[in-house]
């Protein structure tokens, strides 16, 4: 979730390319939007809408209650954290679930404390008895406890019946005890051991660990041991020094445990780390003297993961957003700049936004712009100290008017606020001062553009034109290899200093597409290039003809960037030498190579001559001849059908058989017509296997008939 989104870049480049047409100059530019991108990836935007759509979906009850009352207390948390009206209404369920564990003799630690916490949020009717059985029964945890997990639920647990009963007589019996037992878990780098069968230190567990000792505090009948909360802050700082740290200031806590069982995500233990924090911090004296700038690297790592699609995820996110939002040390704040790109031209105005990490808006603080690095001829320091004045309404700053030392170019901006607000007694962070890369585009002048074909050897100037650069008005020139062409202009900016784009070429084009691109140099305001043709003939593979000339100044704070077509030159070069370079060979263009090819037009022979119709005829007549001699043996031989057989499965047969035949003589008929060879041959193999299998059948039973005869 990045805030400072360069907008105004990505515009001014697609504006810059639409007017140039040319790749290096596109290139420059977004090799500068690029590195602005990365220099503004440090800045983040607070919880938005999105949030609260990610938690009504995963937050989703299902028959309107969760699978835990540990589950229904984060959703709850959650929803009350974003501020959503339109949430699922669970509490009549909730609440059941809540009187039947706190009812229950058997129920655990872990279950009371979960119960407890949703109890808080809804507050359902429960009876003081079913309170005053539940402390006892927790005293009694806290003093057998031997874990850090046992100490948190229960001591969290009392804590929560403090808050919701409002009995001031609870109290741990020995609590600077209980906070002895707890510490003796510490490690002596911040972290804490679950317990003391465990020799592994985890920094998850020091989160834990911190929520305990708050409450040993807020339980205690007397105040603790002021060199006990000294030593616990002083484990905090420890904590502290081995925090770890992405590339965009982003500041996390991640568990260095071996045992890949109870191993945590950097989400989940940066949360405990937070919420034991904020609890400890709230019920003890005097400041952490945490520094401010990892204060805010904490909340740029929340806000850095952008919406988790986990509800666990989603939860620690917002819970610990919450608690830094409302913690007593340091609140961080988020700046956010609408655009990181600004035109001198257009009159645009700085406007800096300050919010907290969930949101709200911030109270009016004083900041200050510290100053700014410019990008001229030499870096120098334009603005001190300068204040901008807030917008109540839209709850902005704003620069009111630019300095006029300013011009264009790329400037680091530096922020830093006032970070103490007496009247609400609130302490913030900024983390220290806050860079910011802006841009500023103008208007760049091109003054006394002329291009000139000079003597070789006395620099004479033979030809001498003004180039009109909207390439309305083209030159037309002629030279030989004893001569020069010279071009030269001047670019200033708004405020009239010299501008050094990032690139300026001249680009000769000859009519057979072979092209020559030239640097053109600057010193101070002007720039020039003398083109020597008798030193480039070779360069220019002895190509005589006519050169299209054209002219590319870009810069990506140039908003009038161009290439220009600024005319021709008809050259007069020596005949090459036989050993002379050629030309290399042009890249085919890659529409002609894959685009559609020229229609082929093609004329058959023409076709042999054939015989007459009437002798065709005859042919096909003396082919019928034998069809019908073999009708008229049939008839000779006196064939019938007295032999067909009466009984059915063999009369069936012979139907069949001869039905092969008949497919057999419609299929020399088709391939005479119509079918190939490959596709005859494999239906005559199915009818040829077809008039076995029924030919067999139908000769076995006309044998065995006329054996039956014979021996009748």
């Amino acid at each position: 979730m990045r805030s400072l989104t360069p907008q105004t870049t990505l515009s001014s480049i697609a504006r810059m390319a639409r007017s140039l047409g040319g790749f290096l100059v596109l290139l420059v530019a977004v090799l500068i939007c690029s590195a602005s991108v990365v220099s503004a990836a440090s800045i983040f935007q607070p919880i938005s809408d999105s949030h609260r759509s990610a938690a009504l979906e995963l937050f989703a009850p299902l028959d309107a209650s969760f699978g835990s009352l540990e589950e229904t207390y984060e959703a709850l948390r959650t929803f009350e954290v974003l501020g959503i009206d339109k949430k699922p209404d669970i509490s009549l369920p909730a609440c059941q679930s809540v009187l039947e564990t706190l009812g229950s003799s058997s129920s655990a630690s872990k279950d009371l404390f979960y119960a407890l916490k949703v109890n808080g949020m809804l507050k359902c009717e429960i009876n003081k008895e079913v309170f005053e059985g539940i402390v006892s029964k927790l005293q009694a945890a806290v003093s057998s406890a031997n874990s850090l997990l046992d100490f948190y639920h229960s001591i969290g647990s009392l804590v929560l019946i403090k808050n919701q009963t409002s009995k001031d007589d609870l109290h741990l019996g020995d609590a600077e005890g209980i906070f002895h037992s707890i510490k003796a878990l510490s490690q002596s780098d911040g972290r804490w051991r679950y317990s003391n069968n465990n020799p592994e230190s985890s920094t998850l567990a020091a989160g834990l660990a911190l929520e305990a000792l708050a409450g040993v505090v807020s339980l205690s009948s007397s105040e603790i041991d002021q060199s006990l909360i000294a030593t616990t802050k002083n484990d905090i700082l420890k904590l502290f020094d081995s925090i770890d740290k992405y590339d965009d200031g982003a500041f996390y806590f991640d568990e260095k445990l071996v045992d890949a069982h109870e191993h945590q995500g950097p989400l989940s233990t940066t949360s405990s780390v937070v919420r034991g924090l904020t609890a400890f911090a709230d019920v003890t004296l005097g400041s952490l003297n945490l520094p401010g700038d990892k204060i805010v690297g904490l909340a740029k790592f929340f806000l850095g993961i952008g919406v988790p699609g986990d509800a666990k995820d989603l939860f620690n996110q917002v819970d610990s957003l919450a608690c830094l939002e409302s913690n007593r040390f340091s609140i961080p704040l988020i700046l956010s700049l609408p655009a990181t790109v600004l035109s001198l031209t257009k009159k645009d105005t700085l406007k800096v936004k300050v919010n907290t990490v969930l949101g709200s808006n911030a109270p009016p603080l004083t900041v200050k712009l510290v100053h700014v690095l410019g990008s001229g001829s030499k870096d120098t320091s334009i603005i001190e100290n300068q204040e901008l004045k807030f917008e109540p309404e839209s709850a902005e700053y704003f620069l009111d008017a630019l300095p006029k030392s300013v011009d264009v170019g790329k400037y680091i901006f530096i922020f830093e606020t006032v970070l103490h607000d007496p009247e609400h007694n609130k302490v913030y962070a900024m983390g220290g001062q806050t860079q910011v890369p802006i841009f500023f585009t103008g208007v760049i002048k091109v003054e006394n553009p002329e291009i000139k074909v000079l003597d070789s050897d006395l620099g004479i100037v033979e030809t001498k034109m003004k180039l009109d650069l909207d390439g309305e008005n083209l030159v037309s020139l002629s030279a030989n290899h004893l001569q020069k062409l010279h071009l030269s202009f001047h670019l200033t900016t708004p405020l009239g200093h010299a501008f050094k784009p990032h690139q300026a070429f001249l680009k000769l084009r000859h009519e057979t597409s072979v092209e020559h691109i030239f640097l053109v140099g600057n010193s101070e305001k002007k720039f020039e290039i003398i083109l020597d043709f008798l030193g480039l003939v070779e360069k220019f593979f002895y190509l005589s003809g006519k050169y299209d000339i054209q002219l590319t100044v870009g810069d990506a704070v140039m908003e009038n960037s161009f290439l220009s077509a600024i005319g021709s030159i008809e050259l007069d070069l020596p005949e090459p030498p036989e050993k002379a370079p050629r030309p290399p060979p042009q890249p085919v263009e890659p529409y002609s190579r894959y685009g559609p090819k020229a229609e082929i037009t093609h004329i058959f022979r023409a076709p042999d001559k054939r015989p007459p119709k009437e002798l065709s005829l005859a042919f096909l007549g003396l082919t019928l001849l034998p069809f019908v001699g073999f009708l008229i043996g049939l008839l000779r031989l006196g064939v019938n059908l007295k032999n067909f057989p009466s009984s059915s499965v063999p009369a069936i047969f012979a139907i069949l058989f001869h039905f092969g035949i008949a497919a057999v003589l419609f299929l020399y008929v088709l391939f005479w017509l119509k079918l190939d060879l490959f596709t005859t041959l494999k239906a005559i193999g199915f009818l040829g296997a077809f008039l076995m299998f029924v030919g067999h059948r139908i000769l076995s039973h006309l044998a065995s008939t006329s054996a039956k005869l014979k021996s009748a």
